[in-house]
């Protein structure tokens, strides 16, 4: 089954090529089969395919000429030849051929400095696993259980899929591109990044936990982020009545997969398991929706020393706090009224499962549903 993403590939495409960035399993291959049939594509997941231009990159352009429609090629899995990246800088100089370059890691690319990444000729995208937007019919209880990974979410046997999933990354991704000379202690830094998902990070904490030395647990936040299995989120800075702290959180991409790392089953309603995890879920949204309308500006959230916390911060300009609660009253606004003093921040909303939505002092008050719908329509940047 193919559900419409909001990614619009051939858009794009248009003026420019494209890194295309993005784990196993969110549906790169579907949505460029289904956005881009006309076009070549070359599978380095091919084993003949690898061999040959492994060994001699320069037969790409032969290649690429024989096709029907060579305008725009699209190369898969191009971090397993990254020395093809010379090829194409030269194809898009000398013939103005476009590419779409699709990975599921970018470490080889980005850690060796050796490896041409086009020099600003391609520009970056990304495909998540599947938005609220994306969904017919969403389920928000199943999404909090089992994410938005295709094959999960819209799969017979959810627990199962997501099961063969974290193998997969662990055997496809981590072993295949030996990065981790331990498995074991990968697994179980895994386990507690999962746990601690969505906190603010303590490496020295995680390093007692797991047995891992400290610089071994950093490394290991910077492969999360290389493969695309998670992201960070830095803390905003910029007020100056409270004193902030800096520390970043991390989030996982998806949440059927940090369920499964840390052995966690069904978020009980109103328990703090649940309230964590629907954080979580507006978190991915609003990176996904952010990525995909190439709106740049800079996701984070506030805290103080003294404990105040705001969830997200979109730029300097939306601050949104992001409750459980069925009703919402002035001791959820905390956070945003302390921070509104700051006056920096221009709209500010207070996201919850109440559905009456209303204007309470200077922010807005909505249920979740509503504040998707806006943000997927483009409307949070303009409402008063």
């Amino acid at each position: 089954m193919f559900l419409n993403r909001v990614l619009n590939l051939d858009s794009l495409l248009k003026k420019k090529s494209f890194f295309l960035f993005g784990p196993r399993g969110t549906g790169k291959t579907s949505l460029i089969k289904h956005q881009l049939p006309e076009y070549p594509r070359f599978d380095l997941l091919r084993s003949e395919l690898y061999l040959r231009l492994n060994n001699h990159p320069h037969e790409l352009e032969a290649m690429i000429m024989k096709t029907d429609n060579p305008s725009l090629v699209i190369i898969d899995e191009i971090q397993k030849i990254p020395i093809l990246l010379n090829e194409v800088h030269r194809l898009i100089e000398e013939r103005g051929i476009r590419f779409l370059l699709t990975g599921s890691s970018a470490r080889k690319l980005k850690k060796d400095p050796d490896v041409n990444m086009l020099g600003g000729r391609a520009w970056e995208a990304n495909l998540f696993p599947l938005t609220s937007r994306e969904i017919p019919d969403f389920q928000l209880d199943r999404y909090l259980q089992y994410g938005g990974i295709p094959n999960v979410y819209l799969g017979e046997e959810p627990t199962e899929e997501l099961d063969a999933y974290a193998s997969m990354f662990l055997m496809g991704e981590i072993k295949a591109e030996g990065v981790v000379r331990n498995i074991q202690a990968f697994s179980r830094f895994l386990e507690v990044a999962a746990l601690t998902n969505g906190t603010m990070l303590n490496f020295t904490e995680i390093a007692s936990d797991t047995g891992i030395p400290v610089s071994t647990v950093r490394e290991y936040y910077h492969i999360l982020e290389d493969t695309f299995f998670g992201f960070m989120l830095p803390a905003w800075t910029k007020s100056i009545k409270r004193k902030p702290i800096s520390t970043a959180k991390f989030y996982l991409f998806d949440l059927g997969v940090k369920n499964l790392l840390a052995q966690a089953g069904m978020p009980v309603p109103a328990s703090n398991a649940h309230g964590e995890a629907f954080e979580h879920f507006i978190a991915l949204e609003l990176r996904a929706y952010l990525s995909y309308h190439r709106i740049k500006k800079k996701l984070s959230y506030w805290r103080t020393q003294h404990g105040y916390e705001v969830d997200f911060i979109i730029g300097n300009e939306i601050a949104i706090e992001i409750k459980t609660t069925k009703k919402v009253t002035n001791k959820h606004l905390k956070g945003l009224n302390l921070l509104h003093e700051e006056g920096i921040c221009q709209h500010y909303y207070l996201v919850s499962q109440d559905p009456i939505e209303r204007k309470m002092n200077h922010c807005i008050a909505l249920h979740w549903t509503t504040f998707l719908d806006k943000l997927w329509k483009g409307e949070l940047f303009h409402s008063a």
